[in-house]
């Protein structure tokens, strides 16, 4: 059996990079707890943050994958022609949804940096430098949004 070799792409090392920094973080606050009998707490609000935008990462991934959750006894029973429509259609509402989530975290970040003028409670953060990721990161599960209707487009034999 040939074995396919994968690229690891950008959104793989952003992932990986991003789980890496929050283990290390909570490993150092564990070691500073127990040796020092001291807690860094403004670091949860970091990992919190970090956390966010590595499920967004994650996000396109998952699509990428197919790994989302799906009705797929249900898909089954479909014929081709109909399985590329419920393909689009899901991938269509997929990308609206997350369209509609930069939309309102763009408005969130204007509003923060015009009105607000809002920091982060540990660390005094302005919170806009955490709200920035989601739309940047975003790209990444339009990208798996779209390579995974392809994939699964280019599966369904007509």
């Amino acid at each position: 059996m040939a074995q396919r070799k994968q690229r690891i792409r950008i959104n793989h090392w952003i992932a990986a990079i991003l789980l890496f920094t929050m283990a290390a973080i909570a490993f150092i606050n564990v070691l500073s707890r127990y040796l020092f009998h001291f807690s860094f707490a403004a670091t949860e609000e970091i990992t919190i943050n970090l956390f966010v935008w590595l499920t967004v990462v994650g996000s396109g991934i998952a699509f990428e994958r197919g790994a989302q959750l799906g009705m797929i006894t249900l898909y089954n029973t479909f014929s081709a022609r109909f399985k590329k429509v419920i393909i689009l259609f899901s991938s269509g509402l997929s990308a609206l949804l997350f369209l509609f989530v930069d939309i309102y975290m763009i408005q969130a970040i204007h509003d923060d940096l015009t009105l607000f003028q809002a920091t982060s409670p540990a660390l005094d953060i302005p919170v806009w430098i955490y709200y920035i990721g989601v739309p940047i990161l975003s790209v990444f599960v339009f990208i798996g949004i779209y390579r995974g209707a392809s994939s699964k487009l280019d599966g369904v034999r007509s």
